[in-house]
């Protein structure tokens, strides 16, 4: 089924896999999906997190974000151009079958040069497929540099470490 320019018509084909045809990439728009992916795999590198999760599917699921930590909206933004360009480019080929992969967006990715950002996903991506993620994280604190902090109503004691 082709179209007049040889081209296979939009949406015609989801994955064929025999045909040598890259996996269709789909976007993850629910929060649901961002919790699920939180439970899988983890690798994070400098620039970028990824966070990899079986979605039961042939497809392969893709989500960005970026937090306000990283700066104003115009670097979250910049920051997810550049993520979305390394996902067409990458995961196509790289990528797991069947699974939804999650990218977070680093502080020092911004700054980072797109080769490098580019190398650590790969690495990122092998180490996923291997099934070496790294370890969970710990309980956060809470407080700066790791200190509690002691939620008061009202007049009463200063945080500790304040």
């Amino acid at each position: 089924m082709t179209a007049p320019g040889g081209e296979i018509p939009r949406g015609a084909v989801s994955c064929v896999p025999a045909l040598g045809l890259p996996p269709r990439l789909r976007v993850l728009t629910k929060r649901s999906d961002f919790l699920a992916a939180n439970s899988g795999l983890r690798v994070a590198r400098g620039g970028v997190v990824l966070q990899v999760r079986p979605n039961g599917g042939e497809d392969l699921g893709f989500g960005i974000t970026v937090t306000k930590k990283i700066g104003n909206a115009v670097v979250r933004n910049r920051m997810k151009r550049r993520l979305r360009a390394l996902v067409r480019e990458l995961l196509p080929q790289h990528g797991l079958a069947g699974h939804d992969h999650v990218l977070i967006g680093r502080e020092s990715g911004v700054e980072r040069d797109f080769a490098t950002m580019r190398a650590e996903l790969l690495v990122a991506l092998e180490r996923a497929r291997a099934g070496k993620g790294d370890p969970p994280r710990g309980p956060r604190k809470g407080g700066p540099k790791g200190k509690p902090v002691v939620r008061t109503r009202g007049k009463g004691p200063a945080p500790v470490g304040a």
